[in-house]
């Protein structure tokens, strides 16, 4: 009886020993590993040989975009949810026209949902014009009625791919209001970044796959692909996977790693994105970050192009300030920026809104940026909005008045399609 008892003993010490280790380990696992290990499981790698830089505003996205596309050489390609008809499109397309007399492929996708929006959109003669310069223009998915299911399932993304080499994206389309703002909104903030290196390949899969569903071409080869299947070419150490949400081919894609970025933090999330309504699965995701006594900032903002969704944003960032976030209500213009950072160790950048439409239904993609320094960056123009900012608390709230109670109650029922 006593050495049974012994044993027992024994058993129960080495479980608790082996259980004690596990939970050591889990704690010691950084959540950018983490991140990165989940990545690989669902068979999205991440390069090391990139180069990152962000581009924080309008001014300095475009300036940079023209500046690389003067130096292209063999392709320039194009994916963008709508181009406004406006001086900034002008000054592309004819830039791109003049490389396209030097004998450089240029081809431009937009969504015809995304160009139907725009209130300066691209029609016939604009198309026609374009093509006369010897760029290859061509609409993603062309909405006939009476057929309503195109409304669903657009092209939200915004790339660029040089020579295979340079890539672009993030939240920005090719418009002015980018550098001039819109009247009633005021200035128009938005994050982009460029990448040069071997994640770009990954951007181009995403175009080359588009564009050729959409025109039955079949653009291929290594020389879309120069870092394939090897280069001795070197651009930096920065870690970034490529996000790719494709609606019947990977339609949880982004859900998933948002919950799993969320979950894996450890100290500190902080958040900016312009239509704050997210589903259920990253909310729950961001209650269990407070109930860990993970910091949690958002960042909405108070002026929206879309006039419904700001009363739904606020009505859901205020559920999360009860449970212990700080929300903070962006107030110089409207901040259209779509990034997280995760514990200063990692940083997302991309077209996607925590919103049903890009979650659910739309064409998006995301870079996951693994390196302190960019995060950091990020993070450091989070504390510097804050001061453009207004920390929402209890008696703020409490200030609205019962109408705007009621819009922001009746606004949060049409999440699920917003």
């Amino acid at each position: 009886m006593v050495i049974i008892i012994k044993n027992r003993i024994f058993k129960i010490a080495v479980l608790f020993v082996f259980l004690t280790a596990i939970s050591l380990n889990a704690q010691t696992t950084s959540s950018d590993s983490i991140v990165i290990q989940y990545l690989t499981e669902l068979g999205i790698p991440t390069t090391y040989n990139n180069e990152v830089k962000l581009l924080k505003s309008g001014t300095e996205k475009f300036s940079d975009l023209f500046e690389h596309i003067r130096q292209a050489k063999h392709h320039i390609h194009l994916e963008y949810f709508n181009f406004r008809n406006d001086s900034i499109a002008r000054a592309v397309f004819n830039l791109l026209g003049q490389k396209a007399k030097e004998g450089v492929q240029v081809r431009a996708l937009f969504d015809a949902f995304g160009n139907m929006s725009n209130n300066r959109p691209l029609k016939k003669a604009h198309l026609d014009s374009i093509r006369a310069l010897g760029i290859e223009i061509q609409k993603f998915d062309p909405i006939n009625f009476p057929w309503l299911n195109h409304v669903f399932h657009r092209d939200h993304r915004k790339i660029v791919v040089i020579d295979g080499k340079v890539g672009y994206t993030g939240g920005m389309n090719i418009a002015d209001y980018y550098i001039k703002g819109l009247e009633g909104i005021g200035q128009w903030r938005d994050m982009h970044v460029r990448i040069e290196g071997e994640a770009v390949s990954y951007l181009q899969d995403i175009f080359l796959t588009t564009w050729n569903a959409v025109t039955k071409q079949h653009i291929e080869g290594l020389d879309y692909y120069p870092f394939r299947p090897h280069t001795d070419e070197t651009f930096g150490n920065t870690g970034i996977a490529i996000i790719d949400r494709m609606p019947k081919k990977t339609p949880k894609i982004m859900r998933q790693i948002y919950v799993k970025s969320i979950d894996a933090a450890q100290k500190k999330i902080q958040i900016i994105n312009p239509y704050f309504v997210p589903t259920h699965s990253i909310k729950k995701a961001i209650k269990k970050a407070l109930k860990r006594n993970v910091k949690v900032e958002i960042m909405i903002p108070g002026k929206s192009d879309i006039k419904f969704t700001p009363a739904a944003a606020l009505y859901t960032a205020n559920k999360l300030r009860k449970k212990g976030a700080g929300i903070y209500i962006y107030n110089n213009g409207f901040h259209h920026s779509k990034i997280m950072m995760v514990d200063s160790l990692f940083c997302m950048v991309g077209s996607t809104n925590l919103n049903s439409r890009s979650l659910r239904f739309d064409c998006e993609v995301n870079a996951f940026i693994f390196d302190k320094t960019t995060t950091a960056e990020l993070s450091e123009m989070f504390e510097n909005d804050k001061h453009d900012s207004t920390l929402l608390t209890k008696e703020q709230y409490k200030k609205r008045s019962a109408w705007k109670h009621f819009i922001a109650w009746f606004a949060h029922l049409f999440t699920p399609v917003l």
